[in-house]
Order: C-alpha cells, then structure tokens, then sequence
C-alpha cells in the first residue's frame, strides 16, 4: 500500500502541474471569445498578459513582505536574458495577438482543437534547432495531429477556414512553439519570476501599441475579467508549465498540455452554446488518436551525465544520491545547490534538466 502511494506522489510531482496548467489554459479560449465582444484582439491581448504579469509580481512581492524564503532556483544570467527577450517577443507579444485576431473570425471549439498545432511546432522546433530526438512513433502521432487539424475545416468550408482564422492560430501556435523551447532553456530559474517578466514585457508591448494604434481598452467590468483570465489562464498555467518543463523536457510537457484544445472546446461547447459539427468531430478523433501514439514512444538509450553543480527541486533518485546528513530531507522533495558526479548508464528518460544531450 505504501508503495502504490508513493508511486501516485510521484506521478502527480511529474505529470499534476502540467495537467493543471492545460485545464486553466484551456478554459481561455471560450472565456476570451466572450471578451472579443467588448474588446479587440490587441488592447485585449495586453489585458490578458498584464493581468498574469502584475498579478504575479504582486505574488512575489507579497511572498517577500510575508517573510518567505527567497528561490533558491538559478538566477538569469548572460544568453538566459536573450532566451527569455526571444520568449516575450515570440510568446508574449506576437502569439496572443494572434490568437485573438484567428479567434474572432472562428468559432472558439474549433480554435481550441487548433491550438494542438502547438505541440507540432514545438516537437518540430525541438528536434530542428534545440537538438532533442523523438522517435518514428512520435513523428507518426505528430504526422495524425497535423492531419487532424486539417480537417476542421472540412466539410463546411470546403477548407476555406485556412484563409480565415486558422492561418493566424497557427501563427500564434509557431509563435508559442518557439516559446516553449526558449523557456526551457530557463527552467531551472525561477518559475514565477519568468511568468512575471513575461507577462509584464509582453502586456507592456502589446498597450504601448494599442495606444499609439488608438484602439479602446474595454469597460471597468470586462476590463478586471481580461486582467483575471490572464492571470490564471496564462500566468499560474506557466507557471506551472515552466516547473513542468524542467521535469519532463519540452516535447513531452507539450504532449501533456495537449489536453488543453479539448478542455477548450468541452467549455465552447458547454458555455457558448456551439453546435459540434462534423469535421469537428473527425478531427477530434484523430487528433486523440495522434496524441496516443506520439505519447507513448519510449526514449532509451545510453548517455554521460557531465560533472555539474545547480539548484533545483529533486527528490533523491539515480540522479540525485548526495548525502543531507542525519537531519536531510530524505524522501522529500527539496530545492539546494548540489553536485553531481560523472555518470555513464541508460535508461528511459524525458529531456529534462539532466538529459538536455544531443542525439
């Protein structure tokens, strides 16, 4: 019994952030299709961003005047500060506004299911330029969700919806693909910190030229509802996805977070009152069956774990067999500064923070 529970613990420590991450992110979609109404896509965009920024910094400030411990995660130094200016300007500046600009021309169950382009583009992006591998059954599964995303446009438009909205969601979905694995390439820094940065730079950009474009910031009460579904749905989800990316890699951070499309479309469904259709419901057969097959390729083969010295949230593995003392944490999950020694072996593993190797 205690051995199934610590088996459930450690699930949840692996895979509970991201699944809660897909479930507040999904939910914006159909939140943010009722907004569009008192809003357009740009000044829209920087509510939704400033209210994840300015309410996150307000965590962090109110965490420090409570007394609470600093992070002990790595601070942002040299090339993390491009990353994560590449972060903003992808992810947090042109990806929302695209989104919003495709969501305001198509129905908000579609624009979810479309959002699993983002799982395409960031496997791709992960494997062209950020040298993580995936096997032939991944690229299959990936191959299905393209093939599913497709077909949202058939039969009723007769694929006309590419020249419409779906072409900006996938914009935004290449966009956010780039995010994605520029932030990993900061997942061992502080979670929050970097949801606060890039809420606060992109929100920040995206008003600055609202104003200069003289486009009209809704009412007070739509308003504070912009600030709130940004807060949660893009500022506590990555959070959450940051500390997810550290854990498991990006390719399958993302395949978990593909959950999201289908919790959105479920809430178009239910709160908007839209009527499935059938390409709807084809693609949102292949799509799972996509999702299925990418997830369940297994990634083994030999690698060397160069000597190194970080700080970052672990439980004590294979990868992490140092000695606390009489009084350590054994057992508990901890974040300290620690070494760890040359290791040569071979295991099923994610790209994680240990296993960022090329193939």
């Amino acid at each position: 019994m205690a051995d199934d529970s610590k088996a459930t613990q450690n699930r949840w420590f692996t895979f509970g952030p991201v699944l809660l991450a897909a479930v507040l992110f999904g939910a914006t979609a159909p939140l943010c299709k009722l907004l569009l109404g008192d809003a357009a896509p740009l000044p829209l965009a920087a509510l939704l961003y400033l209210g994840s920024g300015v309410g996150l910094a307000a965590w962090m400030a109110l965490r420090r005047m409570a007394g609470g411990s600093r992070s002990k995660a790595a601070a942002l130094a040299g090339k993390d500060w491009l990353a994560l200016g590449g972060a903003v300007a992808a992810g947090g500046v042109l990806a929302p506004v695209l989104f919003l600009v495709g969501l305001s021309q198509t129905a908000a169950s579609t624009a979810s299911l479309l959002l699993n382009l983002e799982m395409v583009f960031t496997a791709l992006l992960a494997w062209m330029f950020f040298k993580e591998g995936f096997e032939g059954r991944v690229a299959w599964g990936l191959a299905l969700i393209l093939a599913g995303c497709l077909l949202l446009a058939w039969p009723e438009s007769g694929f006309q919806a590419w020249g419409t909205g779906a072409l900006p969601i996938a914009g935004a979905c290449l966009c956010w693909g780039m995010d994605n694995n520029l932030t990993q390439r900061l997942a061992d820094g502080d979670p929050v910190q970097i949801a606060a940065i890039k809420g606060l730079a992109g929100g920040s950009v995206n008003a600055a030229m609202a104003f200069v474009l003289v486009q009209a910031f809704p009412r007070p009460a739509p308003l504070l509802a912009a600030l709130g579904v940004g807060l949660f749905g893009y500022g506590v989800s990555l959070v959450l996805f940051v500390v997810s990316l550290g854990r498991i890699g990006t390719a399958r951070t993302i395949g978990v977070f593909a959950a999201a499309p289908f919790v959105g479309t479920c809430l178009s469904l239910l709160i908007l009152g839209e009527v499935p259709t059938l390409g709807l419901f084809l693609a949102a057969m292949v799509l799972v069956a996509g999702l299925i097959i990418a997830l369940g390729g297994r990634h083994t083969h030999g690698h060397t774990h160069e000597a190194t010295t970080h700080s970052h949230r672990h439980e004590h593995d294979e990868h992490h067999s140092h000695d606390h003392g009489e009084r350590g944490p054994v057992g508990e999950t901890h974040d300290h500064p620690h070494t760890h020694e040359p290791l040569d072996h071979a295991h099923a593993h994610y790209p994680d923070t240990h296993h960022r190797h090329g193939h």
